[in-house]
């Protein structure tokens, strides 16, 4: 695997001397950053795969943190595994953080040496995260939704047999009408030919000979009905059956990709789309989840642009429902930097608005890519609706 850097971030020059020694002895891209003024610069310039936040309190981590996310234009769309150094007595906490997203892993570091061989450890498992990341296809989620994009395929595909069968049948009938209607056509023209060449010409041909050009006239009408008129009609119906059989045969061709295809829904089916909300309002969380409650759905929570960020790097969202007024970066530049991230590009993004300052809210979030707008307080039928065209397939609430 080629080899990744990994970025020490510390307050304490001493206490990051220390960990890049120890990272060092198995690692060969180690580099450390300690001054404040310099936090993005240094990120940007090593882009690590893993990061170590190695300060002597969380409040510290999570300023430096959000700091990047605040101030770097590059640091979201750098996939990266965060690992955080904690104390005993800041445990819980982070491990709150970690379950919740907003870090990759803690290691309960302080004081130093607690568990020597720890970090390099968590290290290693975050490296290997990240090649894993790197080397896998589309995933379960991306395939489903490829999968629903063509759930209609089979349909389609025989609601146009089907029309092209009916075709073919009018086709046929219209050439059988026409047949008997010329040969009405050419009966009734023989009828009045007679009739009327008898009483206006009967007085210049004797009888015999009239009734003989008749019976002449009538035989070559017949003759071309069955002659070149009929054989045209009959190479005409004939010219239709290769078609119908081209038909059959492409149906039954196709009926193994149509399994497969079935198959695939079925498979999709089970595949719940994920929607990534984008919150801090704690209220709003759990409002959502009861509202949604019962639809074929998976939810994930952010608090921050910066948790938003970091979460979908993990798991790919298939649609992010994004508040326009976040405690870091607000929605509409949090949005813009997702849409500048290639393998987010294509997530639709619904901003969340207050009805104070929404025309221009719709106006610059616009601007940065946004799909829709959804008003606070939620109407569920609006919000079912909208998530119902943004993911593609019918929810049942």
């Amino acid at each position: 695997m080629e080899s990744k850097n990994i970025l020490v971030a510390a307050e304490d020059v001493d206490d990051a001397g220390i960990i890049h020694d120890m990272l060092r002895r198995e690692f060969d891209n180690v580099a450390v950053s300690t001054d404040p003024g310099k936090a993005v610069e240094d990120f940007e310039t090593h882009r690590p795969a893993v990061l170590v936040l190695a300060f002597t309190t969380l409040a510290q981590a999570q300023a430096y943190y959000l700091g990047l996310y605040r101030l770097s234009t590059e640091v979201h769309g750098m996939p990266h595994r965060t690992i955080i150094l904690c104390s005993k007595g800041e445990l819980e906490q982070v491990y709150v953080l970690c379950k919740k997203g907003y870090y990759a892993n803690y290691v309960l570091f302080w004081p130093l040496g607690y568990d020597s061989n720890r970090l390099p450890m968590e290290v290693h498992h975050a490296l290997q995260q990240m090649g894993i990341g790197e080397a896998e296809g589309p995933t379960a989620a991306e395939f489903a939704a490829q999968a629903r994009r063509i759930q209609g395929l089979e349909a389609m595909l025989e609601q146009n047999l089907a029309i092209g069968q009916e075709q073919l049948d009018l086709a046929s009938q219209s050439f059988d009408r026409a047949g008997d209607e010329i040969e009405t056509a050419l009966e009734g023209f023989s009828r009045r030919l007679a009739s009327e060449q008898r009483g206006e010409l009967l007085e210049h041909w004797d009888r015999g000979g009239f009734e003989a050009a008749i019976d002449r006239l009538a035989r070559e009408l017949d003759q071309l009905k069955q002659g070149q008129i009929g054989q045209n009609l009959s190479a005409a119906r004939a010219s239709i059956e290769p078609i119908r059989q081209w038909a059959y045969q492409l149906k039954q061709q196709l009926e193994p990709q149509m399994e497969s295809i079935r198959t695939l829904q079925q498979m999709s089916d089970a595949v719940k789309p994920l929607v990534l909300i984008v919150d801090d309002d704690e209220f709003q969380h759990r409002l959502l989840r009861r509202v949604l409650a019962g639809v074929d759905l998976e939810l994930c929570f952010a608090a921050s642009s910066s948790e938003a960020l970091a979460l979908m790097h993990r798991r790919r969202p298939d649609l992010v429902l994004m508040d326009v007024g976040l405690p870091d970066v607000n929605g509409i530049d949090t949005t813009r930097r997702i849409k500048s991230v290639k393998t987010f590009a294509q997530i639709p993004v619904v901003m969340i608005t207050g009805h104070h300052g929404q025309k221009e809210t719709v106006i610059q979030s616009r601007k940065v890519g946004a799909a829709d707008f959804i008003v606070k307080p939620f109407e569920k039928a609006v919000l079912m609706r909208k998530l119902s065209v943004f993911l593609n397939r019918e929810l049942d609430a």
